[in-house]
């Protein structure tokens, strides 16, 4: 008997065939066949492989014009990502199922394009995007393929539509600059405000401490003034005593400030007279 060696690699999945059943899938490996493929005779079994790829791989769907919900033509160009997790549903269940991806994502596309109007198109690009995979990924489960992204790449308008878009896009963008331009002044103008506000809190506060330092101060003076007077009075009202205790002492001070009061010649001195002799030479 004929023998014959696959070696399956670590990217692909091989579809053993006896006698053209499908009997296995094998993963990554060295096999050793039990005949060729090109033996013709029929009493013997007869093993083939179709070897499949299971990497993630791009499909582009190019031009595909399609009806909006509006009656607008557009041109829309699709990449699909997608990737065979079911080697064996893959190649018994669709002749091709690369084939069939394409087609699927473009019928997913046309029914999602013809929901929607231009507006919400060009509004809500990621949303077809969204409605296209949510379609084709639940019906490409069915023949072993996950599909994980349908992106709109480009759409094409009508060229007098094309030029209105151009128009429309200008005109957004203008708007947005104006809009961050807006947003950037008024941002500007908050911390101006915040920043003035700031200095301002800050003075008073700086007033507020300077005006209780200046009270402080001036409670700490008259406190000072208080106690120097108080000691004042308590030293006289001790001299007070003193001299009451002491007459000899009081006439000492007495004749001091006689002295003081002569050396002024503008000072006028009455000693030893009687009040009641001025009042009666002043009546005659």
């Amino acid at each position: 008997m004929n023998k014959r060696e696959v070696l399956v690699r670590e990217t692909h999945r091989a579809l053993l065939f006896r006698n053209g059943a499908l009997v296995d899938v094998l993963g990554p490996g060295r096999y050793r066949l039990a005949s060729d493929w090109k033996v013709k005779w029929l009493r013997r079994a007869i093993e083939n492989v179709i070897l499949l790829d299971v990497r993630e791989r791009e499909l582009t769907i190019k031009g595909q014009e399609i009806l909006t919900a509006d009656k607008v033509a557009i041109r829309v160009s699709i990449i699909t990502n997608y990737r065979v997790v079911d080697p064996s549903a893959a190649v018994t269940r669709v002749e091709s199922f690369e084939d069939r991806i394409y087609s699927d994502v473009q019928l997913a596309a046309r029914r999602s394009l013809a929901s929607m109007t231009l507006e919400d198109i060009l509004t809500n690009r990621n949303q077809l995007s969204d409605d296209i995979l949510q379609d084709v990924a639940e019906v490409a489960a069915d023949y072993g393929v996950a599909i994980h992204r349908a992106h709109v790449k480009d759409l094409v308008f009508p060229g007098n539509l094309q030029e209105i878009m151009n128009r429309v896009l200008a005109t957004e963008r203008l708007s947005e600059a104006q809009r961050v331009e807006a947003r950037t002044k008024a941002e500007t103008a908050v911390i101006e405000a915040e920043a003035k506000a700031a200095v301002l809190a800050e003075g008073a506060r700086a007033q507020a401490n300077a005006n209780r330092v200046a009270s402080e101060a001036e409670a700490e003076g008259i406190r000072i003034r208080a106690a120097a007077e108080r000691d004042a009075m308590r030293e006289r009202l001790e001299m007070a005593d003193t001299l009451a205790a002491q007459p000899a002492l009081l006439r000492l001070h007495e004749l001091d400030a006689l002295a003081a009061l002569g050396k002024n010649a503008n000072a006028r001195l009455y000693v030893g007279v009687d009040k009641r002799l001025n009042e009666g030479d002043g009546s005659s």
